[in-house]
């Protein structure tokens, strides 16, 4: 609860994306469509991994974290969007907003502290394979996922707490789709030097430590690959890496170009944000399913599954009336 003397703000205008009125109808189909298969398809790949006994390893354990995070980062701002786009009432209640923001900060966080963890266990399955299960242990596993939460739950906390200190006098409109926290500093009437200190120092920390994870483990990677160039190991390199090596360049080239390396704060970095919140999210299971051997083989067996189990009553009733 933030104290009644700190702001004069009771809600926030958000004005959404930069879309002409008519065209309005188009872009809520084509979101709505784009969140559902955000939604079905991340949900589908948990609902494999969960069922397929051969999922069971460190990389889809870690997977399945990562799309039910998808899941989660993409609810926090598309539903509000989409129903904007639809009833036409841009406002948005200062406490619904700060609540976006944490759990924006916190399933970003998250999904970051993964990707990360997934760089290590892909520079393992490569450069140490016969100690690979030694050292990616369940025990290690399960800790490195609830170091990931504990301090991506901590990150958001201390920017959600820093930015409620702050008042926020007449400009209630956000030039955005969701309560991002560099417009909210915006607008506020407050000294926000703490706010954009934490932001460059401990912020700064949290964002780029994992990224020089992710670039460590693919340099390390690079160098085995080139000690020792033959067109087996290429392959093998190719079919563990390139799934996430691709959704690490999605997620990080959008994200950077936004927040770190834009001097303005523009439709197009509006537009920007909507890879990473919306097409990212969506494209994660399509990337590492119609990429991935084992994924598919576990799509096609619960698919032959489903269909006999439809399949066989029919044949059955169909049977006792002759």
């Amino acid at each position: 609860m933030r104290p009644e003397n700190q702001s004069s703000v009771s809600e926030f205008l958000l004005l959404g994306l930069p879309i002409r009125p008519g065209e309005q109808g188009v872009f809520f189909t084509l979101f709505l469509g784009m969140y559902l298969t955000t939604v079905l398809g991340n949900l589908l790949i948990i609902l494999l991994i969960r069922l397929d006994s051969r999922l069971h390893t460190p990389m889809y354990f870690f997977l399945r974290h990562l799309a039910l995070t998808d899941v989660s980062f993409s609810s926090v701002t598309v539903p509000k969007m989409l129903m904007n786009m639809q009833t036409q009432q841009q406002s948005i209640p200062y406490v619904g907003c700060i609540s976006q923001l944490y759990f924006f900060i916190l399933f970003g966080s998250v999904d970051n502290f993964l990707l990360a963890v997934m760089a290590y266990d892909r520079y393992v399955a490569i450069c140490h394979p016969l100690h690979y299960n030694t050292i990616m242990k369940e025990e290690l596993c399960v800790l490195l996922v609830a170091a990931s939460w504990i301090i991506a739950c901590a990150h958001a906390l201390l920017h959600t707490v820093l930015l409620v200190q702050l008042s926020f006098c007449a400009d209630n409109v956000i030039t955005h789709f969701f309560c991002d926290i560099t417009v909210l500093l915006k607008l506020s009437c407050s000294d926000i030097s703490l706010n954009e200190l934490v932001i460059l120092t401990e912020g700064g920390i949290i964002s780029f430590l994992p990224l020089c994870i992710v670039l460590g483990s693919y340099i390390r990677i690079g160098t085995i690959i080139l000690r020792a160039p033959s067109t087996k190991t290429l392959l093998k390199a190719f079919s563990t890496c390139g799934s996430h090596l691709l959704v690490v360049s999605l997620f990080y080239g959008t994200v950077l170009g936004v927040y770190f390396f834009s001097s303005s704060w523009d439709s197009k970095n509006i537009t920007a944000s909507v890879m990473y919140t919306v097409v990212t999210p969506m494209l994660n299971p399509f990337i590492y399913s119609l990429r991935n051997r084992d994924v598919k083989q576990a799509l096609e067996y619960l698919s032959t599954g489903l269909k006999k189990l439809i399949y066989q009553p029919a044949h059955v009733c169909y049977l006792g009336y002759l």
